[in-house]
C-alpha cells in the first residue's frame, strides 16, 4: 500500500494500538521497530514521552492502525501524576494494548493495575518482554503466570522477536473492532443509491465532508451505483431515472425537502443515521432522541463534538441544534458545549447529550462515550437522529431498519 493511500485512511477507521509501560522500558524504540521507521523519539532519559502521541501507520495484515505512544505508567511528581492520568485515559480509545516490560526490571502494581483497568474495559493486552539482547536467557513463563497475559520476548534494537509480536497482536486484536459496513448490507450489486449532498460551508473548499466520501466508497465497494446531487436536483433526477433507486441518503439538514421529494416506496435515511450505526449503537441513539420529548425550559443539555473545526454562520452544533431544541422544549435551555478527545466530567447533571456524527473518532471511542452516558443515566443522541426526531420524520428516516420501527411501535403502545 502506498504512503499516500495510508495517509488517506481516516484515523477513525483504524485499529488503535496503545503502547504502555514504565519509563525507559523501550516503548518508543518498540514503536520504531514495529513500524520499521524512526517515528518516535528515543532517549535514555526516563520520561522523554510526556503526552500521548498518535501516529497513523500500517501493520500487515492487520491493515491501517493508529499507534499511540504514552508516558510511563510509573511517572513521578505532580506533573507525573497528570501524565499518568492522560496515559490511562488512552484506554478509552484503544482496541489493543501492548505492555512493554524491560527484561531487567521487576514488575508489580503498575503493570497489574493497568491490566486490571484494561480487562474492565474489555481491551486485550499483549506483553512485550523487551531488551532480550541484554538478557537473552530470560524465560517469559514466570511473568505470564504473574500477569496473566501472553509475553513475547523481543529486542527493539536488534528487531529479534518483532515478527512474533506482530503475530500475537494480530491474534489478540478484537474481531469486532472493524466497524460494520456503512450501507453495503442494505444494497445489492447494481442498485442505484442517490446521495443528496448540500454544499457544506464547514467543509474545505473543493471537498465534501468525510462521511459522504466514505459512503460513496462503501457503495462502490459493494458494486452499486452512486448518484450524487444537491437537494434541488433530487425531484428531477428521480423522475428521469429508468431504474428506481434502492435508497436515498441525505444530509440531515436537508431532511424535510428530501422527504417531500422522495416517493414513499423508496427507502430514505441520512448520512448521520448511517454513521450512528457505523460508529456507535443506533438503537441507543434513537432512544435518546425519544427523550427530547421530556425536555423542559431550564434543563441542562450538553452538545459534544469529537473534533474542533471552524465555525460558520448558522453552525449546526452552536446554532441549529440549540434552536431546534428550544422550540421543542418551549423555552430557553442551559446549553454546554465540549469538543475534543474527552467528554466532560459529571455527565449526570445533564438532561440530554447531543453528540456529533463521530466521523473523526473510532467506533470503540464512540461506544465508550455512549457507555459513559448510560452509566450517568443520561440519554444520548447524535445530530442526524435528533434532527429527524424534531422535524417529525424519524420513522421515515428509519425505514431501512425494520427492527427500530418495531421498537418505535412498542414505545408508542406503552
Amino acid at each position: 500500500m502506498s504512503a499516500s493511500s495510508l495517509n488517506e485512511t481516516p484515523r477513525g477507521s483504524r485499529l488503535h494500538i496503545a503502547i504502555f509501560g514504565r519509563r525507559n522500558a523501550g516503548k518508543s524504540s518498540l514503536i520504531n521497530a514495529l513500524t520499521n521507521q524512526d517515528i518516535a523519539i528515543v532517549s535514555s532519559v526516563p520520561g522523554t514521552t510526556t503526552d500521548p502521541v498518535y501516529k497513523s501507520m500500517e501493520i500487515l495484515p492487520v491493515g491501517p492502525v493508529v499507534i499511540i505512544d504514552t508516558a510511563g505508567i510509573d511517572d513521578v511528581g505532580e506533573l507525573g501524576e497528570l501524565r499518568i492520568k492522560k496515559t490511562i485515559a488512552v484506554l478509552d480509545k484503544s482496541d489493543l494494548i501492548v505492555l512493554v516490560i524491560d527484561s531487567g526490571q521487576e514488575v508489580g502494581d503498575y503493570e497489574l493495575n493497568l491490566i486490571s483497568k484494561a480487562a474492565a474495559q474489555g481491551v486485550p493486552v499483549v506483553g512485550a518482554l523487551n531488551k532480550i539482547d541484554i538478557n537473552p536467557d530470560l524465560e517469559p513463563a514466570e511473568l505470564e503466570s504473574k500477569l496473566g497475559i501472553k509475553m513475547v520476548p523481543v529486542s527493539a534494537i536488534t528487531r529479534q522477536g518483532i515478527e512474533s509480536l506482530k503475530l500475537e497482536m494480530i491474534k489478540s486484536a478484537p474481531k469486532e473492532w472493524t466497524a460494520p459496513t456503512i450501507v453495503g448490507d442494505l444494497i445489492n450489486p447494481g442498485d442505484i443509491v442517490v446521495l443528496v449532498v448540500p454544499i457544506d460551508l464547514a467543509a474545505p473548499k473543493g471537498r465534501i465532508i468525510l462521511p459522504q466520501v466514505q459512503t460513496i466508497r462503501d457503495i462502490l465497494d459493494h458494486d452499486a451505483i452512486a448518484l450524487v446531487l444537491k437537494e434541488r436536483e433530487l425531484k428531477k433526477a428521480l423522475a428521469g431515472l429508468a431504474q428506481k433507486p434502492k435508497i436515498v441518503i441525505t444530509d440531515s439538514q436537508a431532511f424535510l425537502q428530501v422527504d417531500a421529494d422522495t416517493p414513499p416506496d423508496i427507502l430514505m435515511t441520512s448520512f448521520s443515521i448511517l454513521f450512528a450505526r457505523y460508529k456507535g449503537n443506533l438503537e441507543t441513539l434513537v432512544e435518546g432522541a425519544l427523550a427530547v420529548d421530556d425536555l423542559k425550559p431550564g434543563d441542562k443539555v450538553l452538545i459534544a463534538e469529537a473534533c474542533t473545526h471552524h465555525r460558520v454562520a448558522d453552525d449546526i452544533g452552536t446554532v441549529k441544534i440549540p434552536r431546534l431544541l428550544r422550540q421543542k422544549a418551549g423555552g430557553e435551555l442551559d446549553f454546554n458545549w465540549s469538543s475534543g478527545i474527552q467528554m466532560p466530567d459529571n455527565l449526570g447533571r445533564y438532561k440530554l447529550i447531543v453528540h456529533c456524527g463521530a466521523c473523526m473518532i473510532n467506533r470503540k471511542e464512540m461506544l465508550h462515550r455512549i457507555m459513559q452516558a448510560a452509566e450517568a443515566g443520561v440519554p444520548i443522541v447524535n445530530y442526524g437522529v435528533l434532527i429527524a426526531k424534531v422535524t417529525g420524520i424519524l420513522r421515515r428516516a428509519l425505514t431501512p431498519f425494520p427492527d427500530l420501527h418495531r421498537m418505535l411501535d412498542k414505545r408508542e403502545t406503552i
